[in-house]
């Protein structure tokens, strides 16, 4: 904007405020650092409620074709980084407003009539969180893809299960990979579920109780891609519920990655080495050559913490409003982008490392018989094969197990005799399920570990995003 335009910009509230705010109240009033990111919206919402307008007779046809196509103009101005934004025309709205003004004369103040701030700018928050739920699953189902190949190429692949960070049971890499898939598809359903939910338009509802003009909300609705216009004015410009839905779902899906970036984090290091990272992902130290450091990871988990407080930010402006809208609602969106900046960031980062990263399959296969890894299947077997009680097998079995510590050896290392010696009824037969790979192979039950399972699992996913 130019000089002349921020000096009469206070003519949009009439005479009252001719004398324009101070500097502090510029500086706490306005909002245009951050809501142009919703130029695109903006535009889009004026233009169909011109149409519409124009539609209804409210205004002339050549007025409104004026209008959409000096909205045209000023968005082409921004998106070629020519437009000049003021902070005294406070947000997006009175920028673009006043711009189409000097673009087009006259008609532009037509361009308001029947709608207050109030819905247009809830209008606009709308259509640009709406577009972060898509951008959101568009990402997510690149990383469960990612995971799908992970889990094909290794659903056979041993390596340890783990309770408390404590060998548990040997799984495959596959059935953990998979692991992630479901988590990830949970937050896929998320994001389209409160998609669904917000798909309503506040264009129309003014600045609380509606307008007396004759306007069309199924027209503007169905314009701007909105399922139906929202059916309460109140409502509609005061609640951003669909966004703290948004910041909702994407902490969970933070939440998700940062789990996983956890994971990525600990296997990489000597003491693991379950994966190598690729140097995409990657960076060296400063002072010991020989490090390799899981960046890229640490920073995912790092992200939960902005995305987590930018939800909480949003629920305390948000929780003592009485109806209808309120200045503090201004205090709404940097959360949200901010939030939306970090989740997407984060997913692509994982995505990649997901796709470049190598598992060390014998490193893996090393570690799954560790820490007695197999001790399970042979409390299964007591029961199983012997009919004892499970708590009698599980005594039996951890008396196995501290034998095996005192005699330096895993469990499938004692003899026959030593393991008679605990109960005389066990046979060499106990032996076919103390093995990692005849281990998973009989987790059979479904959604377990053995490879069939896995694949049935790989095939489902791939027709779910397919």
């Amino acid at each position: 904007m130019t000089d002349k335009t921020s000096k009469k910009s206070n003519k949009m509230w009439g005479g009252r405020f001719a004398a324009g705010p101070d500097a502090i109240m510029e500086a706490i009033n306005a909002s245009i650092s951050f809501d142009k990111r919703m130029a695109a919206q903006d535009i889009a919402g004026s233009r169909a409620h011109a149409s519409m307008l124009a539609a209804q007779g409210i205004i002339e046809t050549s007025d409104a074709e004026a209008i959409r196509e000096g909205l045209l103009t000023v968005l082409s101005e921004i998106e070629g980084g020519t437009f000049e934004y003021s902070a005294a025309l406070e947000d997006i709205h009175m920028n673009v407003e006043a711009r189409l003004k000097e673009v087009i004369g006259e008609p532009a103040g037509r361009l308001h009539t029947g709608r207050s701030r109030n819905d247009q700018v809830a209008t606009d928050f709308k259509l640009w969180v709406r577009d972060q739920y898509d951008a959101a699953e568009g990402a997510l189902l690149a990383l469960i893809r990612g995971l799908l190949a992970q889990a094909e190429a290794g659903a056979g692949w041993v390596m340890p299960g783990f309770t408390h960070l404590q060998t548990a049971q040997p799984v495959t890499w596959g059935h953990h990979m998979m692991a992630y898939v479901e988590m990830f598809g949970r937050d896929l359903s998320r994001m389209r579920d409160a998609r669904a939910r917000m798909n309503e338009s506040p264009l129309g509802a003014a600045a609380l109780a509606g307008t007396s003009f004759p306007i069309d909300r199924e027209m503007t609705a169905q314009a701007l891609g909105f399922d139906r216009p929202a059916a309460n004015s109140l409502d509609a410009v005061s609640d951003r519920d669909f966004a703290l839905e948004y910041l909702g779902a994407a902490s969970i899906c933070a939440m998700h990655l940062s789990r996983f970036a956890e994971e990525l984090v600990i296997w990489t290091s000597a003491q693991f080495r379950f994966v190598t990272l690729s140097d995409r992902f990657s960076t060296g130290s400063s002072i010991m050559p020989q490090k390799k450091n899981p960046d890229a990871a640490e920073l995912i988990r790092a992200k939960i913490g902005r995305i987590f407080g930018a939800n909480v930010a949003l629920m305390m402006v948000m929780k003592g409003l009485p109806l209808a809208y309120s200045k503090d609602m201004q205090e709404d969106k940097e959360q949200v982008f901010d939030a939306a900046d970090n989740l997407m960031l984060a997913l692509a980062a994982m995505e990649g490392m997901v796709r470049d990263m190598s598992a060390n399959r014998d490193q893996l296969a090393a570690a799954a018989g560790s820490g007695f890894s197999t001790a399970t299947d042979l409390a299964d077997w007591l029961v199983r094969v012997l009919g004892l009680p499970f708590r009698d097998s599980h005594h039996i079995t951890g008396s196995l197990v501290a034998m095996a510590e005192a005699h330096g050896c895993d469990l499938p290392d004692l003899t026959l005799d030593q393991m008679k010696s605990e109960h005389d009824g066990i046979t060499e037969d106990v032996f076919s399920v103390l093995g990692v790979e005849n281990s998973v192979n009989s987790r059979i039950s479904y959604g377990g570990t053995a490879p069939e399972q896995v694949r049935a699992q790989i095939a489902r996913w791939k027709e779910l995003v397919a």
